[in-house]
């Protein structure tokens, strides 16, 4: 099992969050208290870079559902980036990269 270790730095268009380890039953609470204290601003563009992720279940996924919605009631947008390809098959299956904007790496957005 890996920690979860989230940084955070901010970009010209708004925070970028990059999460490394697991995000799991756990460890989701992490993801959620570090969103939670975000000041976000409308037009904004929360980013979180995945591309340290090693596994994500259910609760991982309910975690970057609840920052996205923290994102959109600021008034501000959500981006998932460097998406592993396990856990972008998952989201896709169950229809949330329709939901989710999804692009390859952080310096795309």
């Amino acid at each position: 099992m890996s920690p979860l270790n989230i940084t955070h730095r901010n970009a010209t268009t708004g925070p970028v969050l990059r999460v490394v380890g697991e995000l799991d039953y756990a460890q989701a609470t992490i993801l959620r208290e570090q969103t939670e204290r975000l000041v976000l601003s409308p037009g904004q563009n929360l980013v979180i870079d995945l591309s340290g992720l090693e596994f994500c279940d259910s609760t991982g996924i309910t975690a970057l559902l609840a920052a996205r919605q923290r994102a959109q009631a600021a008034g501000a947008d959500m981006t998932l980036t460097a998406v592993p390809a396990n856990t972008l098959r998952i989201l896709t299956m169950i229809g949330l990269d329709q939901v989710f904007t999804i692009h390859p790496n952080s310096d795309t957005v």
